[in-house]
């Protein structure tokens, strides 16, 4: 008999019918080109075991939606097999019991010993491995038109003040200097990298993860709140509500010079067929060269009774199996969640990635991203979140958002 993997997202209704025990429904959001080619690859991998793939996708860049539709599919008592989750999105959902247990997988795959600890404080809860890790994406990036780069003899920035020029020299071209789209938690991939390049990993450390008030309060908390000032000024006027995606067409397509974005960028850019090195430049957001701020996709399966599914048990080896993380990864644009494999199979952006992945996790400097959920949970993110917006839309000068700053963390804890 022919097993039926059923992907499941946000289309589903509330009240549909649960699925039966051969079924594996999972809630995803990779909707755009370069993420849906990605997710071919688990497909494709998942069909060589005679299983089976019905995609139904949810739009909605970082899973705030999905998380809304789950939690309601949660208390209507029909939860979902398996959930594409990130962070402390996983923590939340095993502290009330919902996980399931993937331990006797993890141990058979020897999880432990490759996966970073970094990655499995979110893939596991005291000291049960509830989710599966698909990779690793990198948040401090920017990406780079290596014609426009070219037309204006720009170098690879090095600091925040050779990347200032370089926006400038580009908004002074008639070129959009800085793509970006208008939603919160793209302000706020910005704001993770601003705070490395201001103030380092120990003022990361203190001001994003450790929630320290006279960090949140500092001058350097102000500086960071002038340096979105300023990219604010090089961003077009029509950036409101902009899909990240579309936002990196802009650069694609030669009508932006730069973009400040996640490495899941790069999947568009290989979708459209442009080459690392070629058409476009991928480097670090200045002053944060040596550090690492990382979200991780992981998919978080859903306990339906006693033990693991046969299908959940062959959703999480594939996932974590070699041959599927080098494949997908050349695909999604992140890198494999594994530090144990040969990366030259991927694409120059991709091995410079993933060994500044290594580097940073055994230096200490891999740090969870505050704007993707691994910093911090839900209600403090999203805390941040409003102040951060508010300042970049002109609500608050940069004195008033510190101050507010300080406030919502407070009351969010």
């Amino acid at each position: 008999m022919r097993k039926t993997l059923k992907m499941t997202a946000m289309a589903v209704t509330l009240g549909a019918t649960p699925a039966l025990a051969a079924d594996v429904e999972v809630l995803h959001w990779w909707t755009s080109g370069g993420e849906a080619a990605a997710l071919n690859v688990l497909k494709d991998d998942l069909a060589g075991q005679d299983i089976g793939w019905q995609d139904m996708p949810v739009a909605g860049g970082g899973g705030t939606q999905a998380m809304t539709v789950l939690r309601a599919r949660v208390t209507s008592g029909n939860a979902p097999t398996a959930v594409q989750m990130l962070g402390f999105d996983i923590t939340d959902w095993a502290k009330e019991g919902a996980l399931a247990n993937l331990n006797e997988i993890a141990e058979d795959g020897n999880w432990g010993e490759v996966v970073p600890e970094a990655l499995q404080k979110f893939a596991s809860y005291e000291g049960q491995w509830v989710a599966a890790p698909v990779n690793v994406h990198s948040t401090n990036w920017v990406w780079a038109n290596k014609a426009i780069m070219d037309e204006l003899g720009l170098e690879e920035p090095q600091t925040w003040e050779d990347f200032t020029a370089a926006l400038q020299a580009a908004q002074d071209a008639g070129y959009t200097a800085l793509a970006h789209g208008g939603q919160a938690w793209q302000e706020a991939t910005f704001f993770d990298a601003v705070v490395l390049s201001v103030g380092g990993p120990e003022f990361y450390q203190a001001s994003m993860i450790d929630l320290d008030p006279e960090a949140l309060g500092s001058d350097q908390m102000k500086e960071v709140f002038d340096r979105m000032g300023t990219l604010r000024g090089y961003v077009d006027d029509n950036f409101s509500g902009r899909d990240w995606n579309l936002a990196t067409a802009m650069v694609i397509n030669k009508e932006a010079a730069f973009q400040l974005m996640g490495d899941w960028a790069k999947g568009e850019f290989l979708n459209a067929g442009k080459v690392p090195g070629e058409d476009f430049l991928c480097f670090r957001f200045p002053g944060s060269q040596d550090q690492v701020t990382f979200n991780s996709d992981q998919f978080a399966m859903f306990s339906q009774g006693d033990g693991v599914s046969e299908e959940q048990a062959a959703l999480a080896k594939a996932i974590m199996s070699p041959e599927f993380q080098i494949a997908f990864n050349k695909v999604k644009g992140s890198v494999p969640a594994r530090t144990d494999l040969d990366a030259s199979e991927l694409d120059a952006c991709g091995q410079r990635a993933y060994e500044d992945f290594k580097a940073a996790a055994s230096s200490g400097n891999l740090y969870g991203s505050m704007g993707h959920g691994h910093a911090n949970p839900a209600s403090v993110k999203n805390a941040m979140y409003d102040v951060i917006t508010a300042h970049f839309n002109g609500e608050y000068d940069s004195d008033t958002a510190v101050e507010e700053l300080v406030t919502a963390v407070e009351i969010s804890q």
